[in-house]
């Protein structure tokens, strides 16, 4: 399959929350711009490296992209276009944090040919808020939503988060009726993961962090799926939910196991059967990008077998599933063939719906997909 979506990462913000795992960096100007040199580099090299067709999907993830001022995030688009051509029609994303916007800033990257956004807001609690290192409020959302409307965006992502520390089934209400009164797009709604190595990591391991009761948790999950779908956003994946014409498109090449190209500090690429991972050393990455060289750090060759496992695992994130065809279409084999086993413990246990046309999880596996997701690394 020839690649036609890329990855970008930005990784510096205003500040580190308390939460995040991700490869991300409070720096200066200076060192921004040294980075979108090094930038230009590595995509010069990436299109030169890879058989591509013209750019179904980008996205600029982070970090925060709009950490950057309106002359940086004017060179950061104007830096896609110089080395990649965009297909008809493109899906072109950033991610935004909410207080970190302006209306020319938008304006320049709606200009670029960014249509979508997605703000990660988290919450609409302010105490919540504070409590995960987020540096906006409420107020900042509003704002923000207001001037991304007026520059003309018409596809916008909310994120939301649940099972916070200090949060309740009636907060997070409180939240989803003041995300619904935007009427955004698009939402991609996620429990909160405790990642080694941050903040709530180690009050987690202290006893000093204390989450809501799993049932909790469940209850939020079921509320989320309930206000989402009754406000007429499909769900479609696992934790994401769109409007007719917005899903996420460069999302679902992950889900479906295709793909990618992927450039920037700490970036992960997958390309034929190679993914690859790059530097995450900020001033190491300028070093050697603007030395010439690509900045990948990893390369793992990706065996079949591991391939079909991927296609399972991610594709069954999809409300659709895993159909058969497609999986046939990909590797060459019967899915029953080589996952007959999980495929039906799992059906027997009520938490997937197998038929004539593939795999999905039930209403019941959803609460448990990850149970279900590593079945298939048994094979």
């Amino acid at each position: 399959m020839r690649v036609s979506s890329l990855y970008i990462h930005i990784p510096f913000c205003a500040s580190k929350c308390y939460y995040c795992d991700f490869n991300s960096y409070v720096s200066t100007p200076d060192v921004m711009d040294r980075y979108l040199d090094g930038l230009d580099r590595e995509l010069e090299l990436v299109a030169a490296s890879y058989d591509h067709d013209p750019l179904q999907t980008v996205f600029f993830g982070g970090g925060t992209p709009t950490i950057f001022n309106t002359r940086q995030s004017e060179r950061m688009v104007s830096l896609l276009h110089k080395h990649f051509r965009l297909a008809d029609g493109a899906e072109v994303s950033s991610e935004a944090n909410p207080g970190t916007v302006d209306l020319e800033k938008l304006q320049v990257l709606r200009d670029g040919g960014v249509n979508r956004l997605s703000f990660g807001v988290q919450s609409f609690d302010n105490d919540l808020l504070v409590k995960l290192g987020r540096l906006h409020d409420r107020d900042a959302v509003y704002r923000s939503w207001e001037l991304a409307r007026q520059a003309g965006f018409g596809s916008i992502n909310l994120d939301l988060m649940f099972g916070l520390p200090g949060q309740s089934v009636e907060t997070l209400e409180t939240s989803i009726n003041a995300l619904l009164d935007l009427g955004p797009e698009h939402v991609s709604a996620y429990s909160l993961k405790v990642e080694e190595g941050t903040p709530f990591y180690t009050w987690h391991n202290r006893g000093q962090l204390i989450l809501p009761p799993e049932e909790d948790e469940v209850r939020m999950y079921q509320l989320v799926m309930d206000r989402l779908q009754g406000a007429g956003c499909e769900m479609y994946e696992i934790s994401n939910f769109a409007k007719p014409g917005h899903r996420s498109r460069h999302n679902q090449v992950y889900w479906r196991n295709e793909p990618y190209m992927a450039a920037g500090s700490g970036a992960h690429g997958y390309v034929g059967s190679t993914r690859y991972i790059n530097q995450k050393d900020v001033p190491l990455y300028i070093e050697t990008t603007n030395g010439g060289q690509r900045p990948v750090t990893e390369t793992e060759e990706i065996s079949e077998q591991y391939q079909m496992e991927d296609t399972m695992m991610l594709g069954l994130r999809l409300i659709e599933g895993v159909g058969y065809d497609r999986f046939r279409d990909k590797h060459g084999r019967e899915m029953l063939d080589v996952f007959a086993g999980p495929i039906r413990k799992y059906e027997a246990l009520g938490l997937l719906t197998v038929d004539e046309v593939g795999v999905r999880l039930t209403e019941r596996g959803k609460f448990l997909a990850n149970e279900v997701f590593a079945a298939f690394l048994e094979g």
